[in-house]
């Protein structure tokens, strides 16, 4: 396997860094010279990138990959990659191409008043940013189709791991316990997302799945779990209503919904962080919470 990640952000470096441990071969993308080495780290072969043009040594290196891992989010543009693609015809940049991943959000799927929502489930989005996400989906489900190769739609609910999550927010202040009522979000360790992408590249699986924990619920308690943990008294609750919040913040919670993983776990997928409790010791007791440079395996 033969792996190119465009986007290798936080999510990105993770997935690298899993698919290389396992002997398979690396590479990702960034639009930083100083974060290159940082990918080194990780086990991953660096290119730039600027979501504009594709260099001669990145083009050299497409001509050898197999699986094509995209994490790059769309603009008001479209998929970076799929104008680019569609210009210069995916297959004779990646003659051996096997197998692509999406990375998408299950913000696609829009409010739904805290009911459960699945794959299957009717797509409404809320805001610009999970329009464009569904229509990014449905763009690479065009091209994909076009070119005969699988296609796996990752869709994950909110990131969090080591160097991001409630105990970092607690430690420097900006933790908050926001109280809605009944409002609940699922979230995804970013571990989990790595093994699941590695999961379903090994099998060459197509298809649309949710990539999440089994167990949405209020945000508040996640804030009070971590503190709990850390031995220190959790932030005050705050009515949502009154709360001073950005409005990129704000529209979070005006989607409120329970994602289903069913049906990744039915391919035989196994969570290591299932519910937030669990992930949350176990980054606790590692002392991993605040390695900025993420998980080892």
């Amino acid at each position: 396997m033969n792996v190119m990640i465009f986007g290798a952000g936080y999510s990105g470096k993770v997935i690298g860094r899993r698919l290389s441990l396992a002997a398979h071969q690396v590479s990702g993308t960034t639009r930083s010279v100083e974060k290159q080495a940082t990918l080194h780290e990780c086990g991953i072969a660096p290119f730039l990138f600027d979501g504009s043009e594709i260099s001669p040594t990145l083009k050299a290196e497409l001509a050898t990959v197999t699986h094509l891992v995209q994490s790059i989010a769309p603009g008001r543009d479209g998929d970076p990659l799929i104008r680019l693609f569609r210009e210069t015809e995916l297959k004779s940049l990646m003659p051996k191409l096997e197998w692509i991943a999406y990375l998408s959000t299950v913000g696609v799927y829009g409010d739904h008043g805290g009911a459960w929502v699945d794959e299957d489930t009717t797509l409404k989005p809320v805001s610009q940013r999970s329009v464009e996400r569904v229509e990014a989906e449905a763009a690479w489900q065009a091209l994909a189709e076009r070119y005969g190769v699988p296609l796996a739609i990752l869709r994950l609910s909110g990131i969090y791991g080591p160097g991001r999550n409630t105990f970092v927010n607690l430690a420097n202040g900006t933790a908050r316990r926001l109280v809605k009522p009944d409002q609940v979000f699922n979230r995804i360790r970013v571990e989990d997302i790595a093994a699941a992408t590695a999961f379903l590249g090994e099998k060459l699986k197509a298809g649309i799945y949710n990539v999440t924990d089994d167990e949405p619920c209020p945000p508040q308690d996640v804030v009070a779990e971590a503190a709990r943990l850390m031995g220190i008294a959790p932030p005050p609750e705050q009515a949502f209503e009154t709360a001073e919040l950005t409005p990129m913040a704000r529209s979070f919670y005006g989607e409120n919904k329970r994602v289903s993983n069913a049906r990744l776990k039915a391919l035989g997928f196994a969570f290591r962080h299932a519910n937030y409790r669990q992930s949350l010791k176990e980054l606790w007791q590692s002392q991993s919470w605040n390695k900025a440079g993420g998980p080892a395996f």
